[in-house]
């Protein structure tokens, strides 16, 4: 056997399961878990379904997906943030928390043609970050559904880049949480960027990991909560801190709008 050949197996083998994982991914997702989201009565009942097909498409792709420390979440009113690698976050985040939970999306997701219509269908929350009048109206929104007993999730980078590394935290996660009194839980996803991240256009395999934290104390400033969410996400994610050096920008106005 020439040495090249282990490596032309793992690269055939590696070809073969991103075409499996594609066909899976696709039929699981699109043609079963969607068009029945989009006409199932009541937003709990497609959040379970939602929740139930992302868990079955990571059986049906063979990816083992762990969620430890589900007890550290509130009973009441709290605010998830977590890392983002992956545009498959928002689903293994569907599958990890309970459906209590509405995700706070960038509102360029509502039109995705599709994918627009589901996310609306289960009855998640988008936020305008272009435009700061519209951002402010949509997040006092949020403030009021938070103090009205609702809890949130949100990816506290607010984006992901193909290069790997925990990029600066958004100020309006932890603005919600220090204006409404509600704790702040860090989240912290592991495996998505591998399985289908950053700049990757195929699936390759890779464990999934989520682990939820114990909730920040209630009563801390902004700047603290982000600061200490991110501490904690930092040493469990396994990637690079990407934080550019402390400069006025870091500073949380305790006035400023939720946007």
């Amino acid at each position: 056997m020439s040495p090249r050949s282990p490596s032309l197996i793992g690269s055939l083998l590696g070809w073969l399961y991103t075409a499996y994982a594609t066909v899976v991914f696709c039929i699981n997702t699109f043609i079963l878990i969607c068009p029945l989201i989009l006409v199932l009565p009541g937003q709990t009942l497609r959040r379970q379904l939602g929740a139930w097909g992302v868990r079955l498409g990571m059986l049906l792709m063979l990816v083992p997906f762990r969620v430890r420390g589900a007890e550290n979440l509130p009973a009441g009113p709290c605010i998830v943030v977590s890392n983002h690698a992956s545009y498959l976050d928002g689903m293994v985040m569907t599958a990890a928390l309970p459906t209590r939970f509405s995700f706070v999306i960038q509102h360029g997701v509502a039109q995705w043609f599709y994918a627009g219509r589901v996310l609306k269908q289960m009855g998640y929350r988008f936020v305008n970050r272009t435009s700061a009048r519209a951002g402010a109206v949509q997040t006092r929104a949020l403030l009021r559904d938070i103090q009205a007993g609702e809890s949130l999730a949100i990816f506290a980078e607010g984006t992901f880049k193909a290069e790997a590394g925990l990029l600066p935290f958004k100020n309006g996660a932890f603005l919600l949480a220090a204006k409404a009194g509600v704790p702040v839980v860090p989240v912290t996803i592991r495996g998505t960027r591998q399985l289908l991240g950053g700049a990757k256009t195929r699936f390759r395999w890779s464990r999934v990991d989520v682990d939820i934290g114990a909730p920040l104390p209630v009563g801390g400033s902004a700047a603290q909560l982000r600061d200490a969410a991110r501490a904690q996400i930092l040493a469990l994610c396994g990637e690079p801190d990407t934080h550019l050096p402390a400069s006025a920008d870091d500073a949380i106005d305790p006035n400023a709008e939720v946007a």
